[in-house]
């Protein structure tokens, strides 16, 4: 027969019955058996739950007993074997229960959530094996000692740490204190489970031994009759955080909820592992704290002003059976919601609120404990930002089982209401706007009103400003006046007080620069307590515009050029003069400023470009124009006299033609010793202008000899005639203009050699090493200029012109430009019947792999005419260009001469380049060692050299092969062929060693002695017998 269920303790409310699987009714299992037999189990014990075993006591042994059977067919298995082995034992004498039988015979139902159990038949041993871990008795095998190798005792902690690892569920450490009438909240969370991420949560109550059912977030008819009112009303409710984590919410809290409360979690677990509830104990105590203001009434109103001072009070005590901490808040409501003012926390730490802590350091608000567990606050210097409701705050804390500060209650009262009357300030300044001559002094006053009574304080400031803001950003103070009377110190402002509200400005012998907008800002101080002083309002005046008209002297300004150019590079000078001085007094001061305008004949504007100008202190300062002439002496400014300034050019060329003017500027000297401009006058414009007429450059080039061939001296003179260029001289550029198909000069054009106009000969973009001398460019006389080349070559053919400058003296020996010109051009060209030499590029292997060889040909071929190889001679550049289109600049590779001289380019990369002459036509390029940057379209260029039957090497034109393109690949076997061999090695060095050390730790460290005991021979019955 099936045993029977536990029964609940009497008058306690007991669960719905569900209806039981076929396979666990036959089993003799109640509907609270845990999940192995298909239910989930609410009433399942929590000892079931957290892996362990339940004895025939019904008591728990310890998790570490997990059932780790050999089969391990899970723990609900080995439970079921172990269960029925010990019902059947004891009802029928020893012999199993038929659903013992089915459960070790492999019928088990799959169990929801869990992995699905073998269905092999498990052998006796592993059955006994089963029920003797259940027992807590050693596995057969093992003998009396057990394990006892030291070297294997740290493997089974970890292994038992490791395996007895599971789910885990917590509530707060308790006890819980709470007030009666409050709200309580109980966290409960799970972690380190299996199955779904929102786990499900029951809580239940215990004021002795029973647990009453409270609510589930599942199962809607789990509470109990007794709560049922108060869920449904809302007063007790859960509250989902998370999908792992729910809260526990009770209203209005009484003394018989006083209690155990139990959280538990039922299993999703693939096995039974770890904890499925938790308990936490609630104490409510009585309400013991009372909060209340003054004994006079519990809130009064306050007026006051601006600057007062007031003090609030509170009393708040606790009658609290717990040792309780209070926490005392002064808050302010001018709004809509409540202002922390000051704080004395339940640690004893004063904290002030947002925005009071700059009044807290220096003292103005205060909270102080009296007698009788008064709380008072002290405010000083009262603003407009304090009017409003206060109240007093206190909340009761007591220290948790965590050590923790929990606040269990709070409650506060109004205690007054107060209204903060701003002080009203009127500042007004008597005179309106004036004006005021220079030199004169400026009396301003300003009038003070006020409502304040009592002792106070005036402090009057006088600003000074450009602009008629008020907001006195970029004022300038004149003098002030604090609340002791006290004035600043200046010489030419005074300020006085002349009667209780009237203060007076007076600033003497003014000036320009004291035009502007004059303020008075005034501010009411009061006396505090402690003998300082608050400044309680601050009122600014309208402004009041005084504008002081200067003294400007009257006079006349004249230029006169006392020396004009005739000729360009003539010298030339201008007078500045001041005439007809009236009404100047001794602190007047003149000084010059100097233009130019360009002088045009039709009506487009031109702007006036500055020379040069003075200050006040006669400083100098040039403009662009002329910086760089003043500096080398060429243009010179003076003061010849008190009225009198000159400029002096001293060779006046073709970009000084144009107007000139002075102004004259009168600077006043103020009372601060500074100069400020009062004044300006211009003078009429002169003009600098001279009859000029334009250069005339005519240049004539003539060859010497008619006739010539290759190897023989080419002459050409050039001859210079000029027009209106005062002594010039010259100097001279040979070019050359090659054919298009020259591959040398792209550009057409060379510049071969020069002589300037001091004679000094320069070779320009001669670039033939092997003739650096066979060009020569000779002054003949002052106008004829004779070019010779030795030794042409064929390469020499083209247009030959003349390029002349012609120069004229400028200032300070130094030689201007003046014109330009270009001479005819002269021929060569030379009739040949040599061979036509044609250039291709050969590779057998245009596809090759990394690090492999590439072999290029630069074959050359000859139509026509045949010479013997010792009349031939190449030079052979080898190029490459980066890309698969001809896009790019190409690179140079390697080039080898006419008489073997091989150069290598610079290379990045560490492939090798090397270029030999197989036969007298044919010259190879290989590339050793191939990297993926050697890709690109490849080429030669060749510069064929014959000798002619005179013995001399001439030159032929550059010849450019037909690229062909090259692509390099990668093997991909030979890239992986060394990481591989390198990872199979040592892949066999770390098995081999691992194969040494489990060898020596089981030969030497885990050696034990075997100790014969002789078995009994027991013959177990057979599990199928009924």
């Amino acid at each position: 027969m099936a045993a029977p269920a536990p029964s609940a303790a009497p008058g306690s409310p007991q669960p719905p019955a569900r209806p039981l699987p076929a396979t666990c009714a036959g089993r003799g299992i109640t509907a609270r058996f845990p999940a192995a037999c298909g239910h989930t189990g609410r009433a399942l014990p929590s000892l079931l739950r957290g892996g362990g075993r339940v004895g025939p006591d019904r008591t728990r042994t310890s998790p570490a007993t997990c059932g780790r059977g050999r089969a391990r067919a899970g723990a609900g298995e080995s439970l079921s074997l172990w269960l029925a082995a010990r019902r059947g034992a004891a009802g029928r004498g020893g012999r199993a229960a038929p659903s013992a039988r089915r459960a070790a015979g492999g019928e088990r139902p799959p169990v929801p959530g869990r992995r699905e159990a073998s269905r092999a038949e498990p052998s006796r041993a592993c059955a006994a094996a089963a029920i003797r871990l259940a027992k807590g008795e050693a596995p057969a095998g093992m003998g009396q000692r057990g394990v006892r190798a030291p070297c294997l005792l740290p493997l089974l902690l970890l292994l038992l740490l490791a395996f007895c690892r599971g789910r885990i569920v917590r509530v707060p450490k308790g006890p819980l204190i709470r007030v009666v009438g409050t709200e309580v909240v109980i966290p409960c969370s799970v972690s380190d489970y299996d199955g779904p991420s929102e786990q499900n949560f029951d809580w239940e109550f215990s004021r002795a031994t029973d647990f009453l059912r409270i609510v589930s977030t599942w199962d809607s008819t789990f509470t109990s009759e007794e709560y049922q009112k108060r869920v449904g009303r809302g007063d007790i409710k859960l509250r989902r955080s998370s999908n792992d984590a729910v809260e526990l919410v009770i209203r209005n809290i009484q003394p018989t909820d006083q209690g155990i409360y139990k959280c538990s979690t039922p299993s999703t677990d693939a096995t039974v592992q770890g904890n499925y509830d938790a308990e936490v104990q609630v104490k409510v105590i009585s309400d013991g704290l009372s909060v209340s203001g003054s004994k006079a009434r519990s809130s009064t109103s306050l007026k006051l002003s601006e600057g007062d001072s007031f003090k609030l009070r509170c009393s708040a005590i606790t009658t609290s059976p717990e040792h309780t901490h209070l926490h005392v808040t002064w808050q302010i409501k001018s709004g809509l919601s409540w202002r922390d003012i000051l704080s004395l926390t339940h640690e004893g730490k004063f904290r002030p609120g947002l925005g009071y802590e700059e009044r807290y350091r220096n003292g103005d608000i205060r909270l102080d404990t009296g007698a009788n567990d008064t709380y008072q606050l002290s405010v000083s210097q009262a603003s407009s930002v304090d009017g409003g409701v206060y109240r007093c705050l206190v909340s009761e804390w007591v220290r948790g089982a965590d050590s923790l500060w929990q606040k269990i209650q709070e409650k506060s009262v109004e205690i007054a209401s107060v209204e903060i009357q701003r002080t009203a300030l009127d500042v007004l300044i008597s005179t309106s706007n004036l004006s005021v001559t220079e030199r004169d002094s400026l009396d301003l006053t300003c009038n003070i009103t006020t409502d304040r009574s009592g002792i106070f304080q005036a402090e009057v400031t006088w600003y000074f400003s450009e602009t008629p803001d008020d907001t006195l950003s970029d004022a300038q103070v004149l003098l002030s006046m604090d609340h002791d009377s006290v004035v600043s110190d200046s010489t030419l402002i005074s300020l006085s007080h002349v009667d209780r509200n009237s203060y007076r400005l007076l600033v003497r012998d003014v000036d320009v620069e004291d035009s502007g907008y004059y303020f008075c800002q005034a501010a009411v101080w009061v006396p505090l307590h402690n003998g300082s002083w608050h400044k309680v309002v601050e009122r600014t005046s309208a402004p009041v515009s005084v504008v002081v008209t200067a003294l400007d002297p009257d006079y006349e300004v004249f230029l006169n050029a006392s020396k004009t150019p005739k000729f360009s590079d003539d010298p030339t000078e201008l007078e500045c003069r001041i005439t007809n001085v009236q009404d100047t007094e001794a602190d007047i001061r003149f000084s010059v400023s100097w233009y130019y305008r360009q002088h045009l004949l039709s009506d487009d504007v031109v702007v006036e470009k500055l020379l040069a100008t003075m200050d006040a202190d006669w400083t100098l300062l040039l403009g662009d124009r002329s910086r760089e002439r003043t500096q080398n002496g060429e243009i010179i400014f003076s003061k010849k006299a008190v009225d009198t300034f000159s400029l002096w050019i001293q060779w006046t060329s073709e970009n000084d033609r144009g107007d000139y003017f002075c102004v004259i500027s009168a600077w006043s000297r103020h009372r601060n010793n500074n100069w400020v401009k009062i004044k300006d006058v211009t003078s009429a414009s002169v003009p600098i202008l001279w009859a000029t007429q334009d250069y005339t450059l005519t240049v004539e080039a003539v060859k010497l000899k008619p006739f010539f061939v290759a190897g023989h001296t080419f002459e050409m003179t050039c001859k210079v005639s000029s027009k209106n260029i005062k002594t010039p001289r010259y100097s001279v550029l040979i070019t050359a203009e090659k054919p298009l198909t020259d591959q040398s000069n792209p550009n057409g054009t060379t510049r071969i050699i020069s002589l300037n106009q001091d004679s000094v000969v320069r070779l320009e973009d001669w670039t033939d090493q092997t003739r650096v001398d066979g060009v020569v460019l000779e002054k003949v006389q002052e106008n004829e200029f004779r070019y010779r080349m030795y030794q042409t070559q064929i390469s020499d053919a083209g247009l030959y012109r003349c390029v002349v400058t012609a120069w004229s003296p400028g200032g300070g020996g130094m030689w201007r430009e003046a014109v330009n010109g270009l001479s005819n051009p002269i021929q060569i060209d030379f009739q040949t019947s040599g061979p036509v030499f044609n250039v291709s590029v050969h590779s057998d292997n245009l596809t090759i792999y990394q690090g492999e060889l590439a072999d290029l040909l630069c074959i050359i071929t000859t139509d026509g005419m045949t010479l013997e190889p010792d009349d031939m001679s190449f030079d052979v550049s080898w190029f490459a260009v980066r890309s698969f289109a001809l896009d790019r600049e190409p690179v140079l590779l390697a080039s080898v001469d006419r008489r073997g001289i091989v150069m290598q380019s610079r290379r990045n990369g560490s492939s090798d380049l090397s270029l030999e002459r197989i036969s007298p036509l044919e010259f190879r390029l290989r590339i050793h060692g191939c990297e993926d940057h050697d890709f690109g379209n490849h080429y030669c260029v060749v510069t064929p050299w014959v000798r002619s039957a005179t013995g001399v090497w001439q030159r032929e034109p550059d010849i450019k092969a037909k690229p062909i393109f090259l692509s390099v690949k990668m093997d991909v076997l030979n890239a992986f062929k060394y990481p591989l061999l390198i990872g199979i090695g040592l892949a066999t060095v770390i098995g081999l060693l691992s194969c040494l050390i489990g060898y020596c730790s089981s030969r030497w460290c885990c050696k034990k002695e075997v100790q014969e005991t002789r078995r009994e021979r027991r013959r177990l019955m057979s599990m199928e017998m009924d």
